[in-house]
């Protein structure tokens, strides 16, 4: 294997990774913003009232895209393991 092959490699499991995270991110981010905005609003400081709602927002992500995020996975495991026969020359 070449560097300019691992370095190809390295870039695309990168950029998978984010493609990946970023609609968990966005979301979390999303919840996390609204969650701060109306504890500020009604100054209600319970520790668990950021947490449930992330939680909850996080399950219903997972039930969502989890069909997305299989095939994505799978399909990128199976562009990772089709280019190992090509790492050997």
């Amino acid at each position: 294997m070449t560097p300019e092959m691992a370095i190809d490699i390295f870039k695309n499991v990168i950029t998978f990774s984010l493609y990946i995270v970023a609609p968990f991110l966005g979301v979390m981010l999303v919840v996390g913003l609204i969650t701060s905005l109306v504890q500020s609003v009604t100054s209600i400081q319970e520790q668990t009232l950021t947490f449930a709602p992330k939680l909850v927002a996080l399950a219903v992500l997972c039930i969502a895209l989890g069909p997305w995020l299989i095939r994505a996975l799978s399909d990128f495991a199976i562009r990772m393991i089709g280019q190992m026969g090509t790492m050997g020359q």
